[in-house]
This record gives structure tokens, sequence and C-alpha cells, in this order.
């Protein structure tokens, strides 16, 4: 009987493994062919960097020596913190992207929670202009952009470039932070109410604590959208003095000079913030970006 009942339970187990197999179960070439190219595709996208870390540690006579580092030397990385702007470029970047972290932040969260909870004339316009918005290429914008900051005298003034920052960064997260709040019960709002709250009480002490992950999103959009932006940067600021990292990076390699050492210090330089901030932030990226994919 026992022998029985042991045949039985194999044969249910075998069944039960070829279900699992029949419904998606990879075979062994199949997974080997699958983490042989997924291994190649993290040394295609880890390289690049690698090399910019390596390069940055050559002598600058051998920036385009393809073999590793024969003469370690950490002068390029003297040269661009004693000899150049940067620390300069450091602190007009800092300043920006402050400045366009916090009131990007701020102006996303109160925009997307204005449309996720209440209904007023005119709110379906304003989706649809923050969506428009994004449909422009940066190249198309510079030229009505310039001659609007240039009237307002905005120009070289790190806070004209905070506002063009704010174009780009603020309709996408106003978006998304409105389908994060989408996902939070409005009877948290109707409590918030009877317990005597105004409506921007029940936002600022109800409703945004529970959008941490929609906010360090927001907070990270912002942040890499004037961190590296380019071509604002390099046209809207002039003069040594008033430039951003991105815009201080192309004076070491342009149609006069190529020093790829210091450009590659730099560059290494410059990604240790983003890496910080991504770091704190990537705990709440996945479930910030999906926000209000799905309905509970």
């Amino acid at each position: 009987m026992s022998s029985t009942h042991s045949v039985s339970s194999k044969s249910s187990t075998e069944q039960a493994r070829q279900k699992v197999r029949g419904r998606g179960e990879r075979s062994p070439l199949a997974s080997v062919g699958l983490h042989l190219t997924l291994l190649v595709a993290s040394v295609i996208a880890v390289f690049p960097p690698l090399w910019l870390v390596v390069t940055s540690f050559k002598p600058k006579t051998e920036a385009f020596d393809t073999s590793l580092v024969k003469d370690f030397t950490l002068g390029n990385y003297s040269h661009v913190l004693g000899e150049t702007a940067f620390l300069d470029w450091l602190g007009n970047s800092l300043l920006v992207v402050g400045l366009t972290t916090v009131i990007g932040v701020f102006i996303s969260a109160t925009t997307g929670y204005a449309v996720s909870r209440f209904r007023f004339p005119g709110m379906r316009p304003l989706m649809w202009m923050l969506l428009i918005t994004q449909m422009f290429p940066v190249a198309v914008l510079i030229v009505p952009l310039y001659n609007l900051l240039a009237t307002l005298g905005l120009l070289n003034q790190p806070i004209g470039l905070v506002i063009t920052y704010l174009t780009i960064a603020v309709p996408f997260c106003a978006w998304m932070m409105k389908g994060y709040f989408d996902g939070i019960p409005v009877e948290i709002d109707e409590a918030g109410r009877v317990d005597g709250l105004n409506p921007f009480g029940v936002f600022w002490r109800l409703v945004l604590p529970l959008a941490r992950p929609g906010l360090a999103v927001t907070a990270f959009y912002s942040f890499i959208t004037g961190w590296a932006e380019v071509a604002y940067a390099s046209a809207f600021m002039t003069g040594e003095e008033n430039l951003t990292l991105s815009g201080g990076l192309q004076s070491f390699v342009n149609q006069y000079t190529s020093d790829w050492g210091s450009l590659t210090a730099a560059a290494v330089i410059i990604a240790v913030p983003a890496a910080i901030v991504f770091g704190l932030a990537q705990r709440h990226l996945v479930s910030g970006l999906t926000a209000g994919a799905t309905k509970s």
C-alpha cells in the first residue's frame, strides 16, 4: 500500500514538473544563452565608464593608449581641482541643481495633488499642456527661451537656468505624481478634513508622507535634469566664472585644445554626486515610476 502511495506521489510530482515546464520553464540551452546575452550586455554597459576611470589615472600622453595604467598618476585630478575653475563650476551647479530639485519637487507635488483630488475649470487643458511641452526637442526651444531670458535680464543668472530646467522637469514629474496620488485612498483626505485640517494641511501632514517613493523619483529626476544637462547650460551661461559643470567640461576639449586627461578626471568627480543621489533614491525608483500603472 505504501509503495503504491509512493509511486502515486512521484507520478504527481512529475506531472507538476511537466506542467511547470510547459508553462514556460526554460531549457538548459536557453538559460545558458540568456545568461551569456546578459553578461555581454553588462560588459558593454560597464566598459565605457570603467575605461573613463582608467584613463583619468593615466598621464596625458597616454590618454589614447589601449593598455591599462602603466604610470599611475593623480596629476589629472590635482590639475582639475587646483589649476582650473572646476570648484567655481561645482558651486554654480550645486546652487542651480539644489534650487531646481527643491522647487521642482514642490511644484510637481502640489500640481499632481491638485489635479488628482480636485476638479476645476481648465484642469484638462492644464494636463494636456504639461504633456505637450514634453514633445518639443531641446534644439527647438533654445532660441525662444534665450530670447525670453534675455528680455527678462536672466542670462548668465543661476535663476534663469533654474527656470529653464523646471520647464523640463515639472511637466513629467507632475504627471507622475498625479498617478501616485491617484493610488492613495481618498478616505485619508476625508478623515483629515473631519479632524479639522484644511486642504493644504491634509496634503502636507497626511498625503505627502505616504508619497515618499514618488517624491524620491521626482527629486532624482529634477536633480539629474540639472546635473547632466548641457545644451541650455552652454547657451545661457557664458564666462568661466558663470559656467556650470556641464558647460565647464567643454573647455577641456574644444577646437583649441584637447586635454582628455583633465576631462576624464572631471567626469569621474562629477559622477560621484549623481551616484550618491541614485543610491539614496534607488529603493523608491521602481514603485515611484510604476505608480498608477495598476488599480487596487
